[in-house]
């Protein structure tokens, strides 16, 4: 049996890999770009994609003629996403760094952040601190774009456990809340055959309103919530909490 850290630790990004980023995954950043009107960028815009991982949106946003650079602490992830920009022949920059250490102040007209990749910090004054990293990087009337699972989604499916196969492989999620809905616990198992590998993450989870107020209080104006990449409504009905805002001009 192995045991991995969370998301800072690579050997987690490395064994969980086909079921964090399956085909599907990046079938569906694809789809997204194509319909989304909140992915609806001007051309050419300089976007800095916050926890890029292996380029899900990275790729595909450079082949659409945008100047991307794709951030994350990951050097497996990273090393991915290099891959597929050079299987696809697309330049995007890419840079590995912790998101509390990067600073590109004033560099790009839109900062992306995909995918449920907020709130993993212990402390949550960093997380604080990386929407005020995300503040500083966008030039002024630069947007933030911000998309999480949010609690109250949560709350409709956090029980039972999800089984998700991927050929002759088994991973099994199971999800624990912290702190009175402050926090959540997954605790994920995957089977390999005999190997079995454990890990656990654990991340502060937000309502539609605690993260309007804390992109607030990071300077932002203009913010807007959206139930999905449709910008649907935040109601009963959506499926993300999609959170658009702007660095005031």
């Amino acid at each position: 049996m192995a045991n991995t850290g969370g998301f800072q630790d690579d050997d987690f990004w490395i064994e969980f890999y086909d079921f964090l980023f399956s085909r599907q995954r990046f079938a569906q950043g694809e789809e997204l770009l194509s319909s989304s009107p909140l992915l609806d960028l001007p051309e050419r815009s300089r976007v800095l994609d916050l926890c890029c991982g292996p380029g899900v949106f990275t790729v595909p946003l450079a082949r659409r003629g945008h100047q991307v650079t794709g951030v994350d602490r990951s050097p497996a992830l990273l090393e991915r996403a290099r891959e597929r920009s050079a299987g696809e022949g697309v330049a995007a920059r890419y840079v590995r760094s912790d998101v509390l250490e990067y600073s590109a102040p004033g560099e790009f007209d839109v900062v992306l952040n995909l995918f449920t990749s907020f709130g993993y910090f212990e402390d949550p004054e960093d997380n604080a601190r990386v929407l005020r990293t995300m503040h500083a990087s966008l030039t002024p009337g630069g947007t933030l774009l911000l998309d999480l699972a949010g609690k109250e989604l949560l709350a409709r499916r956090v029980t039972p456990p999800k089984v998700v196969r991927q050929g002759e492989d088994l991973m099994v999620q199971t999800d624990t809340v912290l702190d009175d809905w402050a926090r959540l616990r997954s605790d994920w198992v995957l089977v390999r055959g005999e190997r079995v590998t454990r890990a656990a993450l654990v991340w502060f989870v937000y309502s539609a309103v605690e993260l309007r107020a804390m992109v607030a209080e990071a300077g932002f104006e203009g913010i807007e919530v959206f139930g999905g990449f449709d910008a649907r409504p935040y109601d009963e009905n959506a499926e993300r909490l999609v959170l658009r805002a702007v660095r005031p001009r």
